[in-house]
């Protein structure tokens, strides 16, 4: 399963990318989101792996393997749960000075267990649709942090 989300955010780019890369930020636009931890490899860069907890009614490890990473142009992660694994693609494009699109594309590589396998099946739409409203999250709080 892949599919693409984008949001347009009215800041410019450096600063877009600067409130998204930012950890602290992440409670105020993830839902559930809990703590961040650093594992291995150099932070923030290739090779480098950190583990994830959110917690929604259940809590949700994962793990986290920086891909690639050239930002704003792209980084690329792939995120493994016990459950699925999937890859992450995020993107800033400047529009104009005070404009950015943020664009995510995301491919589910592989699913663990019946239950979530027909989850995927019958409700592809809850993927996505997750995934855009963490985005829809981040323009209101970006936007709300204003220019630096």
């Amino acid at each position: 399963m892949k599919y693409t989300c984008s949001v347009e955010i009215s800041l410019p780019i450096d600063r877009v990318v600067e409130l998204w890369e930012n950890e602290d930020n992440f409670k105020e636009w993830q839902d559930g989101f809990m703590s961040i931890e650093h594992l291995s490899g150099m932070p923030h860069s290739k090779g480098a792996k950190s583990k994830i907890i959110l917690e929604d009614q259940r809590r949700i490890e994962l793990i986290e393997t920086i891909i690639t990473k050239n930002l704003p142009e792209e980084k690329t992660a792939l995120y493994e749960h016990i459950h699925m694994s999937n890859t992450q693609t995020t993107r800033f494009r400047k529009i104009d000075n005070n404009r950015t699109e943020y664009s995510s594309e995301v491919e589910y590589i592989q699913f663990n267990g019946f239950m979530i396998k027909m989850m995927a099946k019958l409700f592809p739409g809850k993927f996505k649709g997750q995934s855009q409203k963490w985005m829809n999250q981040f323009k209101v709080f970006a936007e709300n942090q204003g220019e630096f």
